[in-house]
């Protein structure tokens, strides 16, 4: 049987968790369906097996529907962001920055941690092995595939790095072109319709290279199937940071920590999907901050006006 001082304290938690429950409920009434965006790095059927399942996770975790979307280009996911369609966003650090440069009112919370401890990444440029290129100088005048305007490692990366080497990207390459995603971009190399590509580079262990590999993909024009040996880099930049999952920063607080927290639990509540994000090259997901991407902003910022000087 409860006495007095039974029944007081139980009445005294009830009245510290009622706060807390009714927050939670009155965001779920605001938001019974959320939406998760992301960029095309792959193509549009990977792109979806790998975050559909993320979307399904969040679900679960989030006690509301979240649904998944593909967009067709790095564009499309900023402005489904500032228009709100698009509650939870995983965007690459150079299209995270240009969102917040064009007034986008969204935040990073986590972005992944691979299995060599790093939580960024490079780019780099390559070339295939059997051409004559071994270096940036020796590709002058061809033509290079660039991977979307909005992306880090597939265009402000190569262009901010080269032009410390004193390479301007548009004048010393013959043609440039957006091939639309990191595979596009490799495929024109193999195609023949680059001389030369630019892509993220994760590890030697973890590349979109490998990864396309693993799938069946490297097959040049004429059908021959190649391996990651095939191809060369020839130019690699410094560090850039990973790519950051990012909320709006008009969700309740409490929703926007419940997304950070299943996230970060993720490893640990559903390991099978959370490696299908990364063929199982991630270890964790890690918070993250806007301060951490101020160096992409700055680099954006010199690309830009790099632009305008002509």
């Amino acid at each position: 049987m409860l006495n007095r001082r039974m029944l007081l304290v139980l009445a005294c938690a009830t009245a510290a968790l009622a706060p807390v429950a009714v927050q939670a409920q009155s965001w779920r009434a605001k938001y019974p369906e959320l939406t998760f965006g992301a960029i095309p790095t792959e193509n549009p059927t990977v792109t979806t097996e790998r975050y559909s399942k993320l979307a399904d996770y969040l679900s679960r975790e989030l006690g509301v529907k979240v649904n998944f979307r593909i967009a067709n280009d790095y564009a499309a996911v900023i402005e489904a962001q500032r228009a709100g369609n698009i509650q939870i966003a995983y965007y690459g650090p150079a299209s995270y920055a240009r969102a917040v440069m064009t007034g986008v009112e969204t935040e990073p919370v986590v972005l992944a941690r691979r299995n060599n401890g790093a939580i960024g990444y490079n780019s780099v440029l390559l070339v295939r092995a059997d051409s004559p290129y071994r270096s940036v100088e020796d590709l002058k005048g061809k033509t290079l595939a660039l991977v979307d305007p909005n992306s880090a490692s597939g265009n402000s990366a190569p262009r901010f790095f080269l032009d410390k080497k004193g390479v301007k990207v548009d004048s010393h390459f013959g043609k440039t072109f957006f091939a639309g995603s990191h595979e596009n971009a490799v495929l024109a190399l193999m195609q023949g319709t680059a001389d030369v590509a630019a892509n993220a580079w994760y590890a030697d262990t973890d590349n979109h290279i490998l990864r396309m590999a693993s799938k069946g993909m490297l097959k040049d024009a004429s059908g021959k199937a190649l391996k990651a040996d095939d191809f060369r880099v020839v130019f690699k930049s410094d560090i850039i940071p990973g790519d950051p999952y990012a909320v709006l920063k008009s969700l309740p607080e409490d929703l926007k920590q419940a997304i950070k927290r299943a996230m970060l639990d993720m490893p640990k509540k559903d390991k099978a999907n959370f490696d299908a994000l990364s063929d199982g090259k991630d270890i964790e997901f890690v918070t993250t901050s806007a301060k951490d991407y101020e160096p992409i902003i700055d680099m954006l910022k010199f690309n830009d006006r790099a632009r305008k000087a002509g």
